[in-house]
This record gives C-alpha cells, structure tokens and sequence, in this order.
C-alpha cells in the first residue's frame, strides 16, 4: 500500500509498496481564466453608419470644393455647357464621300456649327465614335469661334492624318459647297491634303481677345506669333497671317491665293 511521508522540502509525496518516490498530480485552478469576449456584431453595426458617413461627407466636400473652383474661372461654365448640355458644333458621318471625283469614295465627318469653348474634347470624341481611319476626312461649315479651341481640333485633325474639306454631303455622298471663316480656317489647315472644292470660301480676319487684358498690344502680337507658328508647322505660307492681320472683317480668300499659300493643296473642280 502507499505510504505518505515528506522529503527535506516539506513536500509530501506517495511512496507505492516497489516503487520510487511520487509526486501527487497537480490540483486544477479553482477559477481558470476567462477567454477574451468577441465584440458583439451589433457593436461593430454601429461604427460601421459613422464612418461611412464621414467618408461621403468627405468625398462630398471635395467634389463640391472642386466644382467650386472650376466654375468660378471666366470660361469654366461655357466649357461645361458646350461639353455637356449643349454642344455648339454637330456632326454626321457620311459613309461613302467622293470628294476629289476619283471615283474612290471615303468615310467622312461633316462638321457644322460654331466653335465653342469645349470643341477639342468634342471633336476627339467623334473621330473615335465614328473610327476614322487615316485618309478619311473632315468636311467643315462653320463661322469660326474660339481660336484656341481651332489649333488644338487642327492638331487632332493631322494627329489622326485626315483630310479636310470645305462643304457639305448628303447620304448620297455629293460634296456641295459651304463656307469656312475665322477659327475655322485653322481647323481646315490640319487637314493633309486639303481639298479645295470648288464654290466653298475660306475667310481670314484679325483675331482678337475677347476678354478683357492689361495690354492689348501685346496680346495681340501674342495671338499673331500663335497662330503663325501653326500655320507653319501646318505647312501653310506666312502669308496668310499677314492677310489675317489687314482687316477685322472677314476677307474671302481668291481661290488661287488660297492655293498659293498652300492653304489649299488639292483644288477640286466641278462634277
């Protein structure tokens, strides 16, 4: 049988009747410890509505501060207006246009309208609705409008390597004469080639600023110096900046000058 007894320590120990000292097994807590308790769904439910409701109020100041500064500029409400409500400019494409007589019909975008102050944006977006591939064209009936707006759709015109021309079509693909004056004439400088079509006009004038500016002189030379520069590098002879230059009112371009400025590549005679 078992014997108790105690060593040095004081401990005490089970002594069975053939075998070695033995500790008794360790006594089991009276209170063992908790495990952490989860955080109840309906406590992290509750958390969940503030935060998302800071962030919307967040995202919605900034947008608001954005909007803001965007149209307290002078231009931002005609760029927005021409971007989204309505566009000054309209367009068509005409499948299947004959626009130099060769028999070799073409995709065409025929452009009507003024040139507003979101017009780049506008024009982009046609090309790439309508896929315009390179040697299709730009048919243009336009007054003009803004300046700047016509040296960036020109850039696009060569970018996407079209053609311009000045006119109208119908389904049938006929080209009929129209007009192309001011700010238009530089979008129809981007074209390569540009095709003169017989009847059309082209009209040039001075370019002034609209808004008001400390010195007029000076930004009209700054207009000046602009529009030369793209016309060079459009290919077009610096003389028609200096018919520009002559008079505030439209002057309709000979035919012939137009041509000699290289204004108009590719004259087309009547069908």
């Amino acid at each position: 049988m078992a014997v108790d007894d105690r060593n040095d320590d004081g401990k005490r120990f089970q002594r069975p009747p053939t075998g070695p000292w033995v500790a008794p097994p360790a006594r089991a807590p009276t209170h063992p410890p908790q495990p952490p308790r989860p955080v109840g769904p309906s406590l992290i439910a509750r958390r969940r509505p503030i935060w998302s409701v800071a962030i919307f109020v967040l995202l919605l100041t900034g947008y608001g501060i954005r909007a803001y500064r965007d149209l307290s500029r002078p231009d931002a409400w005609a760029y927005w207006k021409d971007q989204y409500f309505s566009p000054s400019l309209s367009a068509s494409l005409i499948p299947n246009v004959d626009i130099d007589g060769s028999g070799h019909g073409r995709a065409a975008l025929a452009i009507h309208g003024v040139i507003g102050a979101a017009g780049a944006s506008w024009l982009r977006a046609q090309i790439d609705e309508a896929h315009l591939a390179p040697g299709d064209a730009i048919l243009l009936s336009s007054p003009g409008g803004d300046l700047g707006q016509a040296i960036i759709m020109g850039e696009i015109i060569r970018a996407h390597r079209l053609a311009t021309a000045v006119g109208t079509s119908d389904t049938s693909g006929k080209v009929r004469p129209a007009y192309c004056a001011s700010a238009c004439v530089l979008v129809y400088a981007g074209g390569k080639p540009r095709y003169g079509v017989e009847g059309s006009q082209l009209g040039v004038h001075r370019f002034v600023t609209t808004t008001p500016v400390s010195d007029p002189v000076a930004d009209t030379q700054r207009v000046a110096g602009q529009v030369l520069g793209y016309m060079t590098k459009m290919g077009v002879s610096s003389t028609v900046v200096e018919e520009m230059s002559q008079t505030h009112n439209v002057r309709w371009l000979d035919p012939k000058a137009a041509l000699a400025m290289n204004l108009i590549t590719n004259p087309v005679g009547a069908r």
